[in-house]
């Protein structure tokens, strides 16, 4: 998500300065690649890109389609197969063992889809993007948001249906895939893209440790929220990159944070009362994950004392709670606590268990569809 910020914001840049653009996008791979679908890359006239869909292996040539794009208006779907083991491939040493469709299109700085997209990112929206890819309409779009709502169109009621239902069973799986629809006078392909929200932090404690906490999780283009009852350590020149600061009680914290499925809870105040009373407010809270900061069994005790209160603490509710935060990378110091605590969330998210990468049995990425 961060990427696509960074591409409608440097499209907004470029446009201001008369650059003309173009936008190439993974629509589809198969085996190992560098990056999956939706990986974005912006390129304009002037040789200048934003993003990349690739370790650097592509660029060059994407460049050159892009410049033929630019001059003609016309997309073009680009396939390129990286599985051969030599560096004859391209005449380049590709480092990958598959194959990627990108698709490149003249950008249009006008167009509604930009800050179409630009809006779901702020709203924290989920919707799905679908794009033409072939046909007399390549290039066309139409916007699903959750509950069906649609923007824009494909140019055929018909198709627009089909198009509506496949991009609702694709939030539905949250995966981003090319569907071939029925047309006339044959099948049309079209890239239906997931947009979910990015994901929102919440920090509670504002410590100096904090500090980084906040600047790693923006980098990674997360949706930050800090939570401290001391109203003169919530100023923005400490924490430049926070979306949103709340002032509140450790016990009020959990009612007034923004708070769903995909909000992730880092506690750290650094006071014991504070910690058991945040506790406390977030198990009732739908919150995916509980991080707590500290040893072990300051956790544990701290869970004992809730339970003896009377509050009700399910397997679900352990399961959440992440205590002591973050990867065993062996690191200290406010950084590299930091590191730790958000590469473990990161691995929640993606459904990994965060272990090394050459231990890990089968291929880095889970299979393309």
């Amino acid at each position: 998500m961060k990427e696509l910020l960074d591409v409608l914001d440097a499209m907004r840049r470029f446009a201001a300065a008369g650059q003309r653009m173009a936008l190439a996008t993974i629509v589809s791979v198969r085996g190992s690649t560098y990056r999956r679908q939706g990986a974005r890359l912006l390129l304009t006239a002037g040789q200048q890109m934003v993003g990349n869909i690739s370790g650097g292996c592509l660029e060059s040539d994407i460049m050159v389609v892009a410049d033929e794009v630019m001059a003609s208006g016309a997309p073009r779907l680009m396939t390129y197969d990286l599985t051969a083991d030599d560096d004859t491939v391209w005449g380049l040493g590709l480092g990958c063992n598959g194959a990627v469709d990108v698709f490149v299109e003249a950008v249009d700085p006008r167009s509604r889809q930009w800050a179409a997209l630009g809006e779901i990112i702020e709203g924290e929206q989920t919707a799905a993007l679908v794009k033409a890819l072939d046909g007399p309409g390549a290039g066309s779009w139409m916007l699903v948001r959750s509950g069906a709502a649609r923007e824009s169109s494909l140019g055929d009621p018909a198709i627009d249906e089909r198009a509506a239902r496949a991009a609702v069973s694709a939030m539905v799986e949250g995966a981003s895939r090319v569907v071939t629809l029925p047309a006339e006078p044959g099948e049309l392909r079209f890239f239906v893209e997931v947009l979910r929200p990015p994901v929102r932090l919440v920090i509670c404690g504002a410590g100096h440790d904090a500090v980084p906490v906040a600047q790693f999780a923006s980098q990674l283009g997360w949706r930050t929220v800090l939570v401290d009852q001391r109203q003169r350590f919530l100023i923005p020149d400490r924490f430049p990159t926070v979306q949103r600061f709340i002032h509140a009680e450790p016990a009020e914290a959990a009612r007034v944070a923004p708070l769903d499925d995909r909000t992730y809870v880092v506690i750290m105040t650094h006071n014991y009362l504070h910690d058991r009373d945040l506790l406390r407010g977030f198990l009732a809270t739908p919150a995916r994950y509980i991080g707590m900061l500290g040893p072990r069994l300051r956790t544990e005790k701290i869970l004992d004392e809730l339970a003896a209160s009377g509050a009700t603490i399910t397997p679900e509710d352990r399961a959440r709670i992440y205590g002591p935060i973050g990867l065993d990378i062996g690191g200290e110091g406010p950084e590299a606590i930091a590191l730790a605590l958000l590469a473990e969330i990161h691995a929640v998210e993606a459904g990994r268990s965060g272990g090394l990468l050459r231990e890990r049995k089968g291929p880095i990425h889970a299979p393309a569809r």
